[in-house]
């Protein structure tokens, strides 16, 4: 018999599955599964069902459950932009501009769920734990704390970074009122000057120039 050179058609929901949107979709799946499950309770089926494809497609496009959260979880702002807005403004201030920066991150509401299944995941998975302390620790506050100037900027970044952890637990994850329902000026007026303190004000214990 005679070839003619055409391919056969391919089922269609196998050419739905292979579409240009199939990696951005199974994405937005699993960012809400990762948010609403962490890390652990996360099932590549279940994720896969909620994409509306088939599972074997996760490990086409992304080889592993870990390279997926890694993909999902990532890092929802630009980290120059930031340092510009928070790092610029006055020094005695930017207690405030940093809780700012990071209440209207959970604000948003893609962006709130990256930050919720990175901090729910964190709970239960060294390996999600890791990569949350690179991306809050090492990669957004450190930064941010050593461009004010300050010495002993790794002790002021954790310590930043336990408030700031804290807080999204306790108004996010928790929705503990009334401060989950807290407007967002309000908390910032409460919680910079906290902030402020652990960038600026001395350290005690610590030599001057420790870091």
């Amino acid at each position: 018999m005679a070839r003619t050179g055409r391919r056969p058609a391919r089922p269609a929901d196998e050419e739905a599955s292979a579409s240009p949107d199939t990696r951005s979709s199974i994405l937005a799946a699993a960012r809400a599964g990762f948010a609403l499950s962490g890390y652990d309770g996360a099932s590549t089926r279940a994720i896969a069902a909620a994409a509306g494809v088939d599972a074997a497609l996760i490990h086409h496009y992304f080889g592993s459950k870990q390279r997926l959260f890694v993909a999902a979880m990532e890092i929802p702002f630009d980290p120059d932009a930031v340092r510009r807005e928070v790092v610029g403004g006055p020094r005695d201030t930017v207690g405030e501009r940093i809780v700012r920066f990071f209440l209207d991150l959970w604000e948003e509401p893609v962006r709130r769920q990256i930050l919720l299944g990175m901090v729910r995941s964190a709970m239960t998975d060294p390996e999600a734990a890791a990569m949350v302390r690179r991306l809050v620790i090492e990669g957004t506050v450190l930064p941010l704390v050593a461009e004010t100037g300050v010495t002993q900027s790794a002790m002021r970044a954790t310590l930043v970074g336990s408030q700031l952890m804290g807080l999204a637990l306790i108004r996010y994850v928790l929705c503990v009122e009334p401060l989950a329902g807290t407007p967002v000026e309000t908390v910032v007026a409460a919680v910079g000057p906290t902030i402020q303190r652990y960038v600026t004000a001395p350290i005690e214990g610590l030599p001057p120039g420790a870091d």
